[in-house]
């Protein structure tokens, strides 16, 4: 059976302002849309001024930027990202994100 995901209408966005720093606020921002074997796939959400703060993660992930512009933070390193630019954060890299305007991402990730 095929499976169409409308990311337009899977958005949601959190109420909170600033930084997104705990389990429940990240689960406001992020859904989970297909787990397999071999990959995950989310969306997240972060509405202009969020963020997610720089913490290493077990898994791999590509993120995609659906629509606006954002501060992603890889390692030591941070990267203006906007729509249609992809990223690759290796497993066990601290990632973070701050969004700059009104963000929407789709993460490919590791099966975890």
């Amino acid at each position: 059976m095929v499976k169409v995901f409308d990311l337009n209408k899977l958005a949601v966005f959190s109420a909170k302002k600033g930084l997104l720093d705990t389990m429940e606020d990240r689960y406001q921002m992020k859904k989970d849309l297909l787990k397999t074997s071999n990959f995950n796939v989310v969306v997240i959400c972060l509405d202009t001024g969020q963020e997610i703060p720089s913490r290493p993660e077990p898994y791999a992930v590509c993120f995609y930027v659906i629509d606006g512009r954002g501060i992603f933070t890889i390692g030591t390193e941070r990267v203006e990202l906007e729509r249609g630019d992809l990223i690759f954060v290796p497993a066990e890299e601290p990632r973070g994100i701050r969004s700059i305007e009104r963000l929407t991402i789709l993460g490919i990730q590791d099966p975890h």
